[in-house]
C-alpha cells in the first residue's frame, strides 16, 4: 500500500496543482494531508497562486481517497467548503503491520511525542521542514512544505511505500529517506 503526503497547502493552488499532479504520477492508495489547507495564515506570506476556494474544489474530487487532519491555520468555515472530513486533531492508519499517527504538528509534535511503541511512525507537517528520523525508537517525519518551504528546503511531498519513506521535491529527487 502506497501512502503519499502533503502539509501545509496554505491556500496555493498553484503548488497544490504540482501536487496533485505527483498524486496522478505517484498513483498513492491514499492521499494524507497534514493541514494547514485554505488559509495562508498571518506569519506566511501570500504564497503563489493564492486561491482557497480553487483549492478545496480541486481537493474535493478526491475526497473520497484523501485523509486529512486540521492544522493550526485551519478553521471551522474551511471544513464547510472541503468535502471530506479535516478537522480532527490526528489521525491512526495502520500501514504493513504499523500504526502511524499523522497530526499538523502544533499540538503534539516531533519534541512532544504522544504516547507510541517502538516501531510505530509519527508524522507531522506544521514546520515546512523535511524530517526523517528515529526518535526514542519511533519514527518521525515530515514531508515538507508544498507552498511554503523553510530553511532553503525546496516544495516537498513525502511517499511510505514498501517499507521506505522518501521525501521528495517536484523535480522527483529524493531530499530525505529512511527505511522504516
Amino acid at each position: 500500500m502506497k501512502l503519499m503526503f502533503i502539509s501545509d497547502i496554505h491556500g496555493s493552488l498553484y503548488w497544490l496543482d504540482k501536487a496533485l499532479g505527483k498524486v496522478e504520477e505517484e498513483q498513492p492508495d491514499s492521499l494524507v494531508i497534514l493541514g494547514d489547507f485554505l488559509y495562508h495564515g498571518p506569519r506566511n506570506p501570500l504564497p503563489d497562486g493564492y486561491d482557497p476556494q480553487g483549492v478545496a474544489a480541486r481537493l474535493n474530487p478526491y475526497g473520497s481517497t484523501i485523509v486529512a487532519v486540521r492544522g493550526n491555520c485551519d478553521a471551522e468555515v474551511d471544513q464547510m467548503l472541503l468535502e471530506f472530513p479535516m478537522m480532527g486533531d490526528y489521525v491512526m492508519i495502520l500501514h504493513e503491520g504499523r500504526r502511524i499517527y499523522a497530526t499538523h504538528g502544533h499540538g503534539f509534535s516531533m519534541e512532544n511525542l504522544p504516547l507510541l511503541s517502538k516501531g510505530d511512525v509519527f508524522i507531522q507537517g506544521h514546520t515546512h521542514v523535511p524530517v526523517a528520523d528515529i526518535k526514542e525508537g519511533v519514527y518521525v517525519l515530515n514531508p515538507g512544505s508544498i507552498s511554503l518551504p523553510k530553511e532553503n528546503h525546496p516544495n516537498s511531498y513525502g511517499i511510505i511505500e514498501n517499507g521506505m519513506f522518501n521525501v521528495k521535491d517536484f523535480e522527483g529527487n529524493i531530499v530525505k529517506r529512511i527505511a522504516l
